[in-house]
């Protein structure tokens, strides 16, 4: 495990709702993290699909922790703002979020993610996000 992919898994290890979602990290590199989380009973909306606040907060961390990569050792990162399009009903059994930095910034980092949800052997794009974030 490389300096970055520690400091991504220790911050990530901090982060209960994403434990509460059982969510985890797939892969870290700079400038791109990828999240998993199953759509768990306890994370669905009244028609049985996954609820948009699970794609949502997966979609936010990945992205804000691939703002994290390319951050100043030391500093944290929460987001600024961030907007989500939600593309499809999150049905199937498990989703992915990739995270990427769009443009690096001196105060704020824009990012983007995309989150797929996962049925078998078919996948979906459920929904897109952009934002900023920023180092605290």
């Amino acid at each position: 495990m490389d300096a970055i992919e520690a400091r991504i898994q220790d911050s990530f290890a901090k982060q209960s709702l994403m434990k509460t979602f059982g969510a985890e990290v797939v892969s870290v590199a700079e400038g791109e993290v990828v999240l998993k989380s199953p759509i768990l009973p306890l994370a669905l909306q009244h028609t049985g699909h996954g609820h948009a606040a699970l794609s949502f907060a997966l979609g936010d961390t990945a992205a804000g922790f691939s703002a994290l990569t390319v951050m100043p050792e030391g500093a944290e990162v929460v987001t600024a703002e961030i907007k989500i399009n939600l593309l499809a009903p999150a049905a199937g059994d498990y989703l992915i979020a990739r995270g990427h930095v769009i443009k690096p910034g001196r105060r704020l980092v824009v990012v983007g993610a995309t989150v797929t949800a996962f049925d078998g052997d078919r996948q979906r794009d459920v929904a897109v996000l952009q934002g900023s974030m920023m180092a605290v």
